[in-house]
């Protein structure tokens, strides 16, 4: 009788124990509403820390997770934007327009597949669903969502149709300045200007809403080892400065994590972001 009791309380010690370490993974990464992503071009961490010519990313870094060791995937830009929405870049390692569209999965497809919502909004895209590789200061190399058959023509959005209502956002969304206001060919200042002014109410509002903004670049200059300035702002964030080796595939192996996604292209196997979560 003894020993059936002493089992007994083991199996029920077991199964207590699993649901608790059940229950605080599962609290490692939260459930956020909605993600907005912002990718700038061209600078190196180094470039932008610091620098009194970006007051408002300097105010962002301070208010969220500062990512201080995070890396681009490889040069130049249009392969590091296929690694982070598609976990790949596809075969592709230049700027060129792809001979081809692929199928392969993606951020986009795989939220379509949860019956949750993306779309990318691109300045200076002319129309929805806009197929060609530049107008004015927009450049496909850019917008990768724009090469995958498996992505609606609905998704590829101009930035004019970025909601003013934010409840009305999708769940996970890019905003991809132009050429002038994304630090490729414009200045920092400028770049960081219009970041303030295009993201400014949204961060605010996503204090009380559940919700995320996260900045990072394509790559940097080719100076600094593609170290990158990354950072993470939302209710949900633990603030603080983050030295853990980081990268591309990490951020869509995280955010496929949030939404239970499976895991797009060679990024099946990296780390999860979880040290910056409340």
């Amino acid at each position: 009788m003894r020993k059936r009791v002493i089992v007994l309380f083991l199996i029920c010690f077991v199964l207590i124990a699993c649901i608790l370490f059940k229950s605080k993974t599962e609290s490692d990464i939260p459930k956020i509403d909605h993600i907005v992503i912002v990718i700038e071009e061209n600078h190196a961490k180094q470039q932008i820390m610091g620098n009194h010519s970006a007051p408002y990313i300097n105010k962002l870094m301070k208010q969220g997770a500062n990512l201080t060791n995070y890396h681009a995937i490889e040069h130049p830009s249009q392969p590091n934007y296929l690694d982070l929405f598609s976990g790949s870049n596809q075969g592709v390692t230049d700027d060129a327009l792809p001979k081809t569209k692929f199928s392969a999965d993606n951020l986009a497809s795989e939220l379509n597949e949860k019956k949750l919502t993306f779309a990318g909004y691109s300045e200076d895209l002319p129309s929805v669903g806009f197929n060609g590789e530049s107008n004015k200061d927009y450049a496909r190399k850019h917008n990768p969502w724009a090469n995958f058959t498996n992505v609606s023509k609905k998704a590829n959005q101009p930035l004019e149709k970025f909601p003013t209502n934010f409840s009305k956002l999708p769940t996970v969304s890019f905003i991809i300045p132009n050429l002038q206001n994304d630090m490729h060919d414009g200045t920092i200042k400028q770049g960081d200007l219009w970041l303030k002014k295009q993201i400014g109410a949204y961060v605010k509002w996503a204090k009380t809403n559940n919700s995320l903004l996260i900045v990072t670049w394509d790559e940097d200059d080719f100076s600094h080892n593609n170290k990158i300035p990354t950072v993470f702002v939302g209710p949900m964030i633990k603030k603080g400065q983050y030295n853990e080796n980081l990268n591309h595939f990490n951020l869509l192996h995280t955010i496929e994590d949030i939404y239970g996604l499976k895991h797009a292209g060679t990024n099946k196997s990296v780390k999860t972001i979880k040290n910056i979560w409340k």
